[in-house]
């Protein structure tokens, strides 16, 4: 039987950094779903409302690896209380020629959150204006610190501006960056006003953005409604602004894209392009230092997998993590 790699959140953080490598790995994911026959289910989701909790399964399998991952992302908000992480999680990676598991990635939710950063850095390589140069981060927690830190290797940052509900989360966010000035805004509005590029970051179930907020040339990437009650952007925004999305299949049930619908803003049949067509070449994004754009991020199975098999790559050329041996009598 084939020996399977075990690895905890310890080994992936160094196995696995946030850096252009990363960043170049998502990308090449986005450009496998529009251009490669991918086979990506929808997201399975388990909610267990009476201890706050829900589970995301997510998978994907991509003609250009030989392995593939199953992630599991568990997320119980009332776990700080007992002293828990709100999230935590684990990937299999399976063969994708024998289905055989060939590493269990103990991960507590370091890799999704590499790659979802990783997935903001490709939208701006893509989507904002090449001259841009400051950014303006909604919410301040752990997201937002690796969005900015995914985008800095992909454009020239030289000030941030953040809003949080917890104003003092915000300054304190602010205390922490390096390298750059950082201004706690008092609104959305003011921390929008001179900025490049806005992310959303929270899981907000009203809308933070809205149409008086934009301007020309500003692009936004909003992450944060990965889930049919999560909702960041003001249906308003999408009529405006020029639409690009992660994967529509799901945007149109769970992300920005689903209120827009909903609000009746947006028409049922009407098409958009998806990130991976714009890497593509086969549909147009920016045009226009003027545009506005929005691109809407729900998080793949297809980033997962990428993500995942970049981890046992690593690991297998360095010989690191635990092996396994579960041998089987046929």
């Amino acid at each position: 039987m084939p020996s399977i790699t075990l690895l905890g959140e310890a080994q992936l953080r160094e196995l696995v950094p946030l850096d252009l490598a990363a960043i170049d790995q998502i990308e090449a994911a986005f450009l496998s779903l529009a251009t490669e026959p991918v086979a990506m289910p929808p997201i399975l989701r388990l909610d267990l409302p009476e201890h706050a909790g829900e589970v995301d399964v997510k998978t994907a399998w991509l003609p250009r690896f030989d392995s593939f991952a199953i992630k599991v992302s568990p997320g119980f908000f009332n776990n700080p209380s007992l002293g828990l992480p709100s999230l935590n999680g684990l990937m299999l990676v399976l063969s994708a020629r024998t289905g055989m598991t060939e590493a269990v990635l103990l991960d507590n939710g370091y890799l999704t959150a590499v790659r979802t950063a990783a997935a903001g850095a490709v939208a701006a390589r893509w989507l904002a204006r090449k001259d841009a140069r400051r950014v303006a981060l909604i919410g301040a927690g752990e997201q937002a610190r690796l969005q900015l830190q995914a985008l800095r290797p992909v454009r020239d940052i030289d000030h941030v501006t953040v809003w949080a509900r917890d104003a003092a989360r915000a300054r304190s966010f602010a205390e922490c960056v390096k390298g750059v000035p950082c201004e706690v805004s008092a609104n959305v509005h003011d921390a929008l006003a001179q900025a490049d590029i806005a992310i959303t970051t929270t899981p907000s179930r009203t809308p933070l953005i809205r149409t008086e907020d934009l301007h020309p040339g500003l692009h936004i990437t909003a992450m944060g409604s990965d889930a049919e009650h999560k909702n960041e952007l003001a249906p308003g925004v999408l009529a405006t602004a020029k639409y690009i999305c992660d994967r529509l299949q799901q945007t149109r049930v769970l992300g920005e894209l689903h209120h827009a619908l909903d609000a009746g803003v947006v028409k049922e049949g009407e098409s958009f392009a998806e990130l991976g067509q714009v890497i593509a070449g086969t549909h147009r994004g920016r045009t226009d230092d003027a545009d506005i754009t929005v691109c809407d991020l729900t998080g793949t199975g297809a980033q997962d997998t990428a993500i995942a098999v970049l981890a046992l790559q690593r690991a297998r050329v360095l010989n690191a993590g635990t092996i396994f041996h579960n041998d089987v009598t046929l």
